[in-house]
């Protein structure tokens, strides 16, 4: 428990290459993850009472080999960060890859967190970047730690589905984007970009990687003038702007929709210019 109690801390997690998660569902996805792929989850602290509320997680648990521990609901509460502790928290290997490995492939959509600091905000993004079918999510400069509780809650179980990646050189992340074949897309308000214009559709059709910038001051110029484009979301109410996890589900939603259409009108060229039986 002493060891587990460190994890709460960044530190702590780095130190020791693991973290918690917390909750039904992020333990669900977490023994999902280690039965699907080579994850492993070492420990399982359950109460009684979240024992007899989800004893498929209890079974699950043991089926992949983690300790299961019975533990009070004090000793619980001393490894959560949250204000109504659920009873049972896994503790898991670190999740993060090195950039290079999480754009293998390459994958055709990636966002990238640029000194993004709050949590929820972070988790979000990952959660949304999932929903999209994003290839990766990449964590750039002085970013917040993806393991953090609050991040990964707020994932709501999408840290287990996609590589991450952290580096805190922000402008070798964009370089290795560039590298893989990704076109870089600044989100930002003044971009000269309209997102919902038709000269968008061209850009948006290709590999992309969206970078977000921290919530209140966006992404520093030189790593704005490092991108291709700068995209704005335009307003089109009394709204001074959007905040980071909604620009970023409008932007990389925008990019899967752009992507989808150049797919189905692919499989139609395709079809079309097949050789036809003529018997």
């Amino acid at each position: 428990m002493v060891a587990a109690r460190k994890l709460l801390r960044r530190t702590g997690r780095d130190r020791a290459g693991r973290f918690l998660v917390e909750g039904a569902q992020a333990v669900r996805e977490a023994l999902t993850a280690a039965s699907a792929r080579d994850l492993a989850v070492h420990d399982l602290f359950i109460t009684a009472t979240a024992a007899q509320r989800h004893p498929e997680l209890v079974t699950a648990a043991h089926a992949a080999g983690v300790r299961v521990v019975p533990v009070t609901d004090a000793a619980a509460d001393s490894l959560s960060d949250t204000v109504t502790p659920q009873g049972l928290v896994a503790v898991c290997d670190l999740l993060d890859v090195p950039v290079r490995v999480a754009l293998a492939g390459p994958p055709a959509l990636v966002a990238v967190l640029a000194g993004v600091a709050d949590p929820g905000n972070a988790g979000t993004v990952i959660r949304v970047a999932d929903a999209a079918g994003a290839g990766a999510v990449l964590l750039a400069g002085d970013a917040v730690d993806p393991h953090n509780g609050k991040a990964v809650r707020a994932s709501t179980g999408s840290v287990f589905h996609l590589p991450l990646a952290r580096d805190r050189d922000a402008a070798a992340v964009l370089d290795a984007c560039r590298t893989a074949g990704l076109t870089l897309l600044a989100a930002d308000g003044r971009g000269e970009l309209d997102l919902h214009d038709p000269a968008a559709d061209g850009v948006l059709a290709g590999p992309t990687a969206w970078v977000f910038g921290s919530e209140a001051h966006g992404l520093p110029p030189d790593l704005a003038a490092a991108t291709d484009h700068r995209v704005r979301v335009p307003i089109h109410g009394l709204a001074e702007s959007l905040n980071l996890a909604t620009a970023a589900a409008v932007c990389l939603y925008a990019s899967a929709q752009r992507h989808s259409r150049a797919g189905a009108a692919s499989a139609v060229l395709r079809r079309d210019s097949a050789p036809q039986d003529r018997r």
